[in-house]
């Protein structure tokens, strides 16, 4: 078979020409995943996701993820704060313990019980955009737990004037997830995160949750979300996603129908951006997006390829 992966966003080449030598040696889907998140996590420049994710309200990082091959055999850890690298934590917590998540202070002190680096996360471009964030007039006297709201399109943050960020190059992101599928047919998947820029301290989105970040079950197939994690959690988007591939639909066919059912049951504003990656057992594979925007990254034994979304539900 076929190695192949499928990452969200348009620094996904980043992680995946990384990792993808070694699957095409005929190494383990979950290998290639970590290796991937791991690269990525590690990129200053890449400010959604572990070094230079942008940090909470009170200009703190947090960071989240969370590993899957399977519905017994998972990992996740939350809020933590002084890792570079939760996407190995997270595989630890799967491979050592018989507990699926660790939080906060409880997943550090695993952490430090395996030799894990200790590191300074928020680096000195997203304490810039925090600072720039909190002079903002519209941010003045507002209510950090119940009167701000997150920048337009959330983690990627397309309301903030590109001229203003520290990599005006390069748009910011959101979450990263990555699925895989090896030589011998095995899926794996890796979702990673500083999530919501600007969010209220203690705020945990889909992402390193089973189910609603990402999901993967060897028998029915492997899907991912980016986005809103609000909204993405309402419906444990990537669960249904997977669920509905289990029933006989197309990858491209359950991520349209997950959020039509978004559509109908939210009511949406113009900054709430979803999308969604998803890979078949057999290797079929597709992605879609709430609004435009939204990027994949595909990489096979031809290379790594920026794309449009399969499908796009609401043409803006």
């Amino acid at each position: 078979m076929k190695p192949q992966m499928l990452t969200t966003w348009s620094f996904g080449p980043t992680g995946n020409d990384a990792a993808m030598p070694s699957l095409l040696e005929g190494g383990h889907a979950l290998n290639a995943v970590v290796q991937a998140a791991t690269v990525i996590e590690a990129d200053p420049t890449i400010d959604s996701v572990g070094v230079g994710g942008l940090p909470d309200a009170d200009g703190n990082v947090s960071l989240d993820a969370c590993i899957m091959t399977d519905p017994n055999r998972c990992g996740a850890v939350m809020y933590v704060q002084h890792f570079a690298n939760p996407t190995q934590i997270a595989r630890k917590v799967m491979e050592e313990t018989i507990h699926v998540t660790l939080a906060g202070e409880g997943a550090e002190a695993f952490a430090d019980s395996l030799g894990f680096p200790r590191s300074q996360i928020l680096t000195a471009e997203a304490k810039a955009v925090w600072e720039r964030w909190r002079k903002d007039p519209n941010n003045i006297d507002r209510d950090k737990y119940r009167g701000w709201l997150p920048p337009i399109n959330v983690e990627e943050l397309r309301g903030v004037d590109v001229k203003t960020r520290p990599h005006a190059a390069e748009p910011l992101h959101d979450t990263v997830t990555i699925l895989a599928r090896d030589v011998k047919g095995q899926l794996a998947g890796a979702c990673t995160t500083s999530g919501m820029a600007f969010k209220v301290p203690g705020r945990v989105g889909d992402s390193p949750i089973v189910g609603q970040g990402l999901y993967v079950d060897q028998e029915a197939g492997a899907a991912g979300a980016t986005g809103t994690g609000e909204i993405i959690s309402g419906v444990c988007g990537s669960f249904l996603i997977v669920e509905l591939m289990r029933r006989g639909a197309k990858p491209v066919e359950a991520i349209r129908e997950t959020l039509e059912r978004i559509q109908k049951r939210f009511s949406l504003h113009q900054e709430h951006q979803v999308a969604f990656v998803a890979m078949s057992k057999a290797g079929d594979w597709a992605s879609g997006a709430l609004r435009p925007g939204f990027r994949h990254t595909i990489t096979d034994e031809i290379g790594s390829r920026v794309e449009e979304p399969t499908m796009v539900l609401i043409q803006d």
